[in-house]
């Protein structure tokens, strides 16, 4: 029997499967494409997810295919200066292409000893109390402890398993390809920028090697949206919308997305658990869908992890739900006011000018950065400390860097004091004792994804602390 399946092999699947074999979890992953694709609905890590890469030790491999960005606010299409002060050491995002992402995370994956199963359709699951028989298209079953689907707005994991997904149906569309075009660099710039001053959902943003970045406005919902439009619906639509079609041609791919949200009502039925678009879909406004889906995975892999390795205390895989489900809310959520800003009509266009003035306000643009960047997600892990649920942010030590101590995916006691122990957890939390000027508090204790689950000097507090958290002690 193999410990995890997970179904789907994109960002959130591969996210997840790395940080399970980092504890020596058996995985397997199903994809059911014979191929990555290459198609790249997703255009970038935000801070959070920058965060998270760094603490894993991968940051580097990005940053050295893809160039960082700061753009402020990136709400509703309104652009600010980078807010001063925003709660992180890592105060930019990465623009790279999803396809890119996959690829990093594959190697990733493969390098830690991930199984990955291409052409692997799953088409049947039922569980026990012991374990989740997975039945694949062509034949086989296979048998495992537990499976997590990460495969997709039209999950089939979530169905099979009976989850309803509640939301709001689409009412617009848009276009969405990469494709080259006969017109030259400046007439279309010039035809954009004229375009966007009454319509933000219009967009050609040059690419490599002569190829764009196509985004404009449907006519109308489709009947079934898994057809994808045609370059003939594309030019008729970019001379409705901008009056020319830039002589488009050539399609590396072409793809429509609508407005429609929905999310699942439970994350965990039983052995099998949601993650990434499986569990919530969403308009892509302010880039936030890739990186809520390994955002999840970042949260679900240590705690899986933990049960399969036979020391997660009560009530930890219940954690995902509780935790994750609420930051999954809050993305359909802002993602729907988006939408609203990004109409055409007057009203639209008042809210956009009265949110505008709004975000020139420090304050304002400091917060909404923080939300769609997500380094403000803040977890409900009890009363106290100011810094209890938050993410800490990377720190500069004595000794070095905080994110370069948790390349391990451990549980991680950062103590200032050097009075503390972690005796009896040391196999699932490393004990450092070094000095921040960064840190004014004497210690903090970590939980493998960063965020800050007890502050103080109490021994007997932080034994409280790692027992709730890291199980019992051994010894």
């Amino acid at each position: 029997m193999m410990n995890v399946i997970v179904v789907g092999g994109g960002p959130t699947g591969l996210m997840l499967a790395a940080e399970l074999r980092l504890h020596d979890v058996n995985v397997v992953v199903l994809e059911k494409r014979d191929e990555p694709s290459g198609e790249s609905r997703g255009q970038g890590l935000h801070a959070r997810s920058v965060e998270m890469m760094d603490q894993r030790g991968m940051l580097d491999r990005f940053l050295e295919v893809s160039p960082k960005f700061q753009v402020g606010g990136l709400f509703g299409g309104i652009m600010k200066p980078w807010p001063t002060s925003l709660d992180t050491a890592h105060p930019f995002g990465v623009a790279v292409p999803q396809p890119v992402t996959e690829r990093l995370l594959d190697e990733r994956a493969r390098e830690l000893g991930t199984e990955i199963r291409r052409g692997c359709e799953v088409v049947g699951l039922s569980q026990d109390e012991d374990g989740v028989t997975v039945e694949l298209a062509d034949g086989p079953r296979l048998r495992s402890r537990y499976v997590v689907g990460c495969d997709g707005g039209r999950s089939a994991v979530r169905k099979l398993i009976g989850v309803d997904f509640p939301g709001e149906p689409a009412t617009v569309e848009t276009l969405l390809g990469d494709m080259e075009a006969t017109a030259d660099p400046e007439t279309i710039a010039a035809t954009v920028k004229e375009v966007q001053k009454t319509q933000l959902r219009f967009g050609v943003i040059p690419g490599e090697n002569g190829v764009f970045r196509i985004v404009v406005p449907a006519d109308g919902v489709a009947e079934d949206r898994a057809t994808g439009p045609t370059l003939d619906e594309f030019r008729t639509q970019l001379r409705a919308v901008a009056g020319t079609d830039f002589g488009v041609h050539s399609p590396r791919w072409l793809s429509r997305f609508g407005d429609a949200t929905r999310q699942a009502e439970r994350y965990r039925v039983g052995r099998v658990f949601l993650a990434g678009d499986a569990a919530h879909i969403h308009p892509p406004t302010g880039g936030q869908g890739l990186n809520l889906g390994v955002q999840d995975a970042f949260n679900l892999g240590w705690k899986l992890a933990a049960e399969v390795d036979g020391w997660a205390p009560e009530g930890l895989l219940d954690t995902y739900q509780a935790e994750r489900h609420p930051a999954g809310a809050r993305v359909v959520e802002n993602t729907r006011a988006q939408m609203t800003l990004l109409g055409t009509d007057a009203g639209a266009t008042a809210l956009r000018e009265l949110f505008s003035k709004l975000m020139d306000f420090e304050e304002v643009n400091r917060y909404v950065t923080a939300m769609i960047t997500a380094v403000d997600v803040r977890y409900d892990v009890g009363e106290g400390h100011e810094l209890l649920g938050l993410r800490m942010r990377d720190v500069e030590l004595k000794r070095g860097r905080l994110y370069e101590l948790m390349r391990g995916g451990r549980g991680l006691l950062l103590d200032q004091t050097g009075s503390l122990s972690v005796e009896g957890w040391a196999d699932r939390v490393d004990h450092v004792v070094d000095v921040s000027e960064e840190l004014d508090v004497p210690a903090v204790l970590l939980r493998p994804d960063g965020h800050v689950v007890w502050v103080g000097e109490d021994q007997e507090g932080l034994r409280g602390r790692l027992s709730e958290w890291f199980g019992a002690a051994k010894g």
